[in-house]
């Protein structure tokens, strides 16, 4: 299977909403281990805890931004956009990621910093152990959810790498979250059990760094990723070379110009470009394939009657092509579904 048959087959494979699952079952999960860290780090003054509390904080407010964009990438067009509210999505990832970096990142790495350079008696109990390992659980079943749906969207035969690639950047984004989640509840647990056992509060900061390190990186990523799309991005180049591809082999198209596109929502495609006509094949097409002795033969001699023949068949010509044009968009339309909007243009 090539490249364009992945792409057409998770096109229509897609049955529900691609994101929702995920961000929804996040949302829960890290609104309810905020409250748990945020009880561990009271109880102890664990800086860990309180940078894991607020990286958890910071998920839940991104989730809601993620579920914001969901909503409002799904209006339908109207005048202000004609071609539909899609890159909202990837908007409000975007704003998400930035949250991740200046609140999740910012704020756990100067609190163990702070720590770092202050460090302050830590009150650690049993009771912090069971909050961290509840929260682990947590944790990963929602990356555990977040996962499944983009290896279940990825398309047939798609690898894994293609879909951290080009997968949907909300999915993404609950993927990498809760990834960096799972694995900053274990530096949590690591960290502060190593304070508990030597005493020294130093390790319990250096773990409130390291999170605050995987935050800032999974940020960076994510909006890298987001950027991509909102900076017009174009379409694959396989999706771009069957369009052309379908134009040429119609005998009226002689080439194609000026082939624009970009992507105006997740899977969903716009293109514009701009066809010659080539002059015999709009010939035949106009005379039905036969030549025009007979209808010579009857306004030979007959100026006036000569003049209202050219008008008429002179009117004919852009009925034909625009005709053809129609065709030939909704053949692409049809072949790649993908190509939600495409503009041909008489060069």
């Amino acid at each position: 299977m090539n490249k364009l048959e992945k792409l057409n087959s998770k096109v229509v494979g897609y049955k529900r909403e691609p994101g929702f699952v995920s961000v929804v079952a996040a949302l829960v999960g890290n609104f309810t281990i905020t409250i748990l860290k945020a009880i561990g780090f009271a109880v102890s003054g664990s800086s860990s805890l309180f940078s894991e509390a607020v990286h958890s904080f910071a998920d839940t407010a991104n989730q809601a931004l993620l579920m914001v964009g969901i909503v409002k990438s799904r209006r339908a067009p109207d005048e202000d956009s004609t071609y539909g509210y899609g890159l909202e999505r990837f908007f409000w990832a975007l704003i998400s990621a930035c949250g991740v970096f200046f609140v999740g990142a910012g704020i756990t790495v100067y609190h163990g910093v702070h720590t770092l350079l202050n460090p302050e008696e830590l009150t650690i109990k049993p009771e912090v152990f069971i909050i961290l390992a509840i929260a682990f659980v947590v944790e990963l079943i929602t990356f555990s959810i977040a996962f499944r749906e983009l290896w279940n969207e990825r398309g047939e035969d798609a690898t894994l790498v293609e879909a951290f690639q080009d997968g949907d950047p909300t999915v993404l984004a609950v993927v990498y979250e809760d990834g960096v989640a799972v694995f900053g509840v274990f530096v949590a647990g690591v960290s502060v059990g190593l304070s508990y056992f030597t005493g020294n509060p130093m390790w319990d900061a250096m773990g409130s760094i390291v999170i605050g390190m995987l935050l800032a990186w999974v940020a960076i990523v994510l909006i890298l990723k987001n950027k991509r799309f909102l900076v017009e991005k174009s379409i694959p180049e396989e999706v771009k070379d069957r369009i052309i591809e379908i134009l040429v082999a119609d005998p009226m198209i002689e080439r194609v110009h000026d082939f624009k596109s970009s992507v105006v929502e997740l899977g969903k495609y716009r293109a514009k470009c701009e066809a010659e006509i080539n002059g015999t094949a709009l010939f035949k097409e106009l005379s039905n394939g036969v030549m025009l002795k007979d209808d010579y033969e009857m306004i030979k001699g007959d100026y006036q009657e000569f003049l209202r023949y050219v008008v008429d068949y002179t009117d004919r010509v852009p009925r034909v092509i625009g005709t053809r044009i129609d065709e030939l968009e909704e053949r692409i339309k049809k072949e790649i579904p993908a190509v939600r909007h495409i503009d041909i243009e008489i060069n």
